[in-house]
């Protein structure tokens, strides 16, 4: 079987593409490996780009395939302190991974004789070589940080360590008609209730996912969002129009543990089966614009912006730490845009 395996970066991921002949075999064998996804636009499906994947599709070169015994145990001693410290299972799993590519590269030198000089050259000769994103490098930066922090021999001057200069983005947004096509598209009501409570509250997928049947206050029309990114609880405001929609939801699911369950009773519904959701409505909607599930928080925010609500308010029901992150909805907001007359208008 001829197949051939690249790195790019996919919708701001850093993935890897497999391109194959069509084999159902096969197929179903990519299925079962963890956050597989097809891509009408590539063709192709594409998985992960993490040091194991790498090494299954022979894309790191023989000599830098694995850490040294050294780096092996040091990684172990800072997954080990990562999840004494609480930080959340998403964040040790890219960090480990993050820290197992860097003393891969280095897997011929001591751990206490790294210095600066090589954070600069694996940027270089890995991170760009590679085509890697500046979110992938940033992410390299943060676990490079923290892991020699913990170490107390070294010759790395942490606060020296220089960060990628990152790409400006906007975030992408929708009309309200988009939106309301999009809620409007599916007839079940889970699936349709999932996609309005994240556009209605501006919840990140794993906070929809996340959620409880107690996490739903009736009485004070409010939605209780725990342990959300960063390790923080806020509220959020929940509409008579989402809160009756909810009441018809758990009289026809009647959801036990987690307020959307999966196939399973007690098994929380999974992220691959949420984003099949999108696609669906989608598809039904006609819409062909590579919308993702964080589109429907961008657009939360960035039509409140526009109906006239305070940006402190909108930093508070996204959960922002700086209001720096929530400013950036000012830069796609048409609320003051639109209003300007071209001056191609006067000629």
């Amino acid at each position: 079987m001829k197949w051939e395996a690249k790195i790019i970066t996919h919708k701001k991921e850093s993935r890897i593409v497999v391109y194959f002949e069509r084999n159902p075999d096969l197929i179903t064998r990519f299925k079962l490996q963890e956050d597989a996804r097809w891509s009408v636009s590539l063709g192709a499906w594409h998985l992960p780009d993490t040091f194991e994947n790498r090494i299954k599709f022979n894309i790191i070169p023989v000599h830098i395939k694995r850490p040294s015994v050294e780096g092996y145990e040091q990684i172990e001693k800072f997954k080990y302190w990562l999840i004494s410290k609480r930080y959340s299972q998403n964040t040790i799993k890219s960090y480990v991974e993050a820290l197992k590519s860097f003393l891969t590269f280095f897997n011929e030198k001591s751990i206490c004789d790294i210095i600066n000089d090589d954070v600069i050259r694996y940027n270089n000769e890995y991170i760009k070589n590679n085509n890697l994103s500046a979110s992938y490098q940033n992410q390299i930066v943060n676990a490079i940080k923290l892991f020699f922090s913990t170490i107390r021999e070294t010759k790395i001057a942490i606060e020296k360590i220089h960060r990628p200069k990152r790409s400006k983005m906007l975030p992408n947004v929708l009309s309200k008609e988009e939106v309301k096509d999009i809620l409007q598209a599916h007839k079940n009501i889970k699936h349709k209730t999932m996609l309005c409570l994240i556009y209605s509250c501006g919840l990140r997928c794993g906070e929809l996912l996340a959620l409880k049947p107690v996490s739903i206050d009736s009485k004070r029309n409010l939605i209780l969002i725990k342990n959300a990114k960063g390790k923080k609880d806020r509220i959020a405001p929940l509409s008579p129009r989402i809160l009756e929609m909810l009441r018809i939801y758990y009289v026809a699911y009647k959801p036990k543990k987690w307020l959307f369950e999966g196939e399973f009773v007690g098994e929380p519904y999974s992220v691959k089966s949420l984003q099949s959701v999108l696609k669906q409505a989608l598809d039904k909607a006609k819409i062909t614009k590579p919308v993702t599930l964080h589109w429907l928080r961008h657009s939360y925010a960035t039509h409140l912006l526009e109906s006239g609500t305070d940006l402190r308010y909108i930093q508070e029901l996204l959960g922002h730490n700086s209001s720096r992150t929530t400013e950036i909805y000012t830069h796609v907001s048409t609320r003051n845009i639109q209003q300007i007359k071209s001056p191609f208008d006067d000629l």
